[in-house]
């Protein structure tokens, strides 16, 4: 006998990602008790939707080890230990934050460069940035009638403010790479918006501004930033970087309750000493999805409504009048 509202039925996970304050360690919260109307085409800021996902598996390696006493040697206790949790799944959608998470390292946005520049695997010197003009907003960017001409609608843009050669986190609003020594990026002015998260499409264009379709993820530009066309995004195998971002999995319900997962704390990790990148999804031969496959390891933080060390939330809404248990 089935019991009304008892059994959980989802057809599919979706992901949402939202930044980590990588210089005070602040993560974002998604609180049961506000959050228990969380709109899965609209979530609520800082969430980014990065649409669903497939072959979602959660993994626990935390530990429960018994201590024994007694001229029995009987179990007398029991306590948690080596707590641990990963996550794997694929991303069915291609975009600049799934391709970073996948990749785990810097994202590096391709800026438009001149043809007679040099080459280079993440791409070579670019074209001049545009300054920001005073007015702009995270969905409206004022360059001025003087340059206005110089971006089309469809048109890719990174905007950031230019690197000054300052060491630690750059990107405004979010922490998209660590600079140990301005030598190493070449004191390069365009650094910050190579790898910035605030990229946007241009919809539609006005006398003076250049109008996005989604707003800026890090929110409203610095006064300073400035703005440049992005051609393509590339992720490397390698770098020193580490992304590290909240993570929240919404099973949404087809019927019965609603299963939310969060983590606070995620940074990428692999699944074993070789994996594959990416995975083919045959949709009929010879044509075939790409996916892109991502593993995570959560790190702990602490819950402070009683101090515990905790790596994940599972919260479950239960379906309207169905039983407690």
């Amino acid at each position: 006998m089935t019991r009304t509202g008892l059994r959980p039925v989802s057809r599919q996970t979706r992901a949402y990602f939202a930044p980590v304050d990588r210089v005070n360690g602040a993560t974002a919260i998604f609180d049961p008790s506000k959050d228990y109307g969380f709109q899965v085409d609209s979530p609520p800021g800082p969430w980014i939707d990065l649409g669903w996902i497939e072959n979602f598996q959660r993994t626990s390696a935390t530990q429960i080890e018994p201590l024994t006493g007694g001229l029995a040697g009987a179990i007398s206790v029991q306590a948690r230990h080596g707590l641990g949790a990963r996550i794997d799944f694929e991303f069915r959608d291609w975009g600049k934050l799934q391709m970073a998470l996948a990749g785990g390292a810097e994202h590096m946005n391709v800026l438009a460069t001149d043809a007679s520049g040099s080459r280079a695997g993440s791409g070579g010197i670019p074209v001049t940035a545009v300054p920001l003009l005073a007015g702009s907003t995270g969905a409206e960017l004022v360059v001025g009638a003087g340059a206005i001409n110089g971006f089309q609608t469809g048109d890719l843009v990174a905007c950031d403010v230019d690197y000054a050669q300052q060491v630690g986190f750059v990107g405004s609003g979010i922490a998209a790479a660590y600079v140990k020594n301005p030598g190493d990026v070449r004191q390069d002015a365009n650094y910050v918006r190579r790898v910035t998260f605030n990229v946007g499409r241009v919809a539609q264009k006005t006398a003076t501004s250049l109008l996005l379709a989604q707003a800026l993820p890090g929110g409203t530009p610095a006064a300073a930033a400035s703005v440049q066309k992005v051609i393509a995004f590339v992720d490397r195998e390698g770098g020193a970087f580490l992304q590290q971002w909240s993570g929240l999995f919404v099973m949404e319900e087809e019927s019965g309750g609603r299963i939310c997962l969060f983590y606070p704390s995620l940074s990428p990790c692999t699944t074993k000493p070789a994996w594959e990148r990416e995975s083919l999804v045959e949709i009929q031969k010879p044509i075939s999805l790409v996916a892109l496959r991502a593993s995570f390891t959560a790190l702990p933080t602490v819950d402070g409504n009683d101090g515990a060390v905790v790596l994940c939330y599972r919260s479950y809404f239960p379906a309207s009048n169905s039983p407690v248990y």
